[in-house]
């Protein structure tokens, strides 16, 4: 955002200008924001796969849970950034490569043209056509961890899916079952 508290201060600097970088991290897509379970589910339409770019980068990630699943819904393959990245150089990452290869599934759909992943995220967590193709249980607040990032409807109607699962969103104060970014939240 143009005027946000970030943005505003980072569009005035120039090459060679000295930044601080706090270690404590902010915001809402935090582990700790986290019940502690079995499989970190991380959802993201369009460019809300950024977050989760370090996330999936994480070794703690990968001592946490038993497997991680990234979900990427575009409207078009082209628009599936970083495809190559996941499914082909982190799986042979000097450090991390073991660990992605045995835990990080990644799941790219896309809505407008033909791939072997069709659909829109909420609509294949609505049929149970995703767990069925991953070949695992639908969400369960014993086991599953979610964290949501991407377009304002995704999100809306992830949390709702959710909320009527018995799922409790979490934050910093009481972790919780799932989380989301509110930059972008109604």
């Amino acid at each position: 955002m143009p005027d946000g508290p970030l943005t505003s201060r980072l569009q005035h600097l120039r090459e060679g200008d000295q930044i601080f970088v706090g270690k404590k991290p902010t915001g809402t897509l935090l582990m700790d924001n986290l019940l502690p379970g079995k499989t970190l589910w991380l959802l993201a339409t369009g460019t809300g796969l950024a977050p989760f770019l370090s996330i999936i980068r994480d070794p703690e990630v990968y001592e946490r849970y038993d497997k991680i699943v990234l979900t990427h819904t575009c409207r078009f393959v082209e628009e599936l950034a970083y495809r190559e990245l996941i499914s082909e150089h982190l799986p042979q990452h000097e450090y991390l490569g073991e660990q992605v290869r045995d835990k990080l599934v990644y799941f790219p759909t896309v809505t407008r043209e033909d791939f072997h992943t069709r659909g829109r995220i909420t609509e294949l967590i609505e049929t149970g056509e995703l767990f069925a193709r991953l070949d695992v249980p639908a969400f369960s607040t014993e086991n599953d961890r979610i964290m949501l990032c991407g377009s304002p409807d995704m999100l809306k109607e992830v949390r709702a899916m959710l909320d009527e699962r018995g799922f409790i969103e979490g934050n910093m104060s009481h972790p919780g079952h799932f989380v989301l970014e509110k930059a972008f939240v109604g």
